[in-house]
């Protein structure tokens, strides 16, 4: 069972984690706890879109974006506040320069 992953150099805590292939491409989905204390970190780094990502439980090194992200509806600017966090991550080969 995997319970950690790395997103960009960010150790994430994971209590549910599934892998497959889309095309040819690597997909992870993961479920991970958000509290109030690293809302802004983790919000912060999902805002990225795209990262290095190391499954070390696995062996798995690939460049991912997010395909899919959705939140608890937990009111994460209250202290002590506890969300849950799904994200879907599909492998990259050719990443598009994004506009900024």
């Amino acid at each position: 069972m995997v319970s950690n992953i790395i997103l960009n150099n960010t150790v994430i805590s994971v209590y549910h984690y599934k892998e497959n292939r889309q095309d040819d491409f690597l997909n992870i989905v993961i479920d991970f706890k958000v509290t109030s204390e690293n809302y802004h970190d983790i919000a912060t780094l999902l805002y990225e879109g795209v990262f290095d990502v190391k499954v070390p439980e696995k062996g798995l090194t690939f460049r991912g974006a997010i395909q899919e992200y959705y939140t608890s509806m937990t009111n994460l600017y209250k202290k002590g506040e506890v969300g849950d966090y799904h994200v879907s991550l599909l492998e990259v080969k050719n990443e598009e320069k994004r506009m900024s």
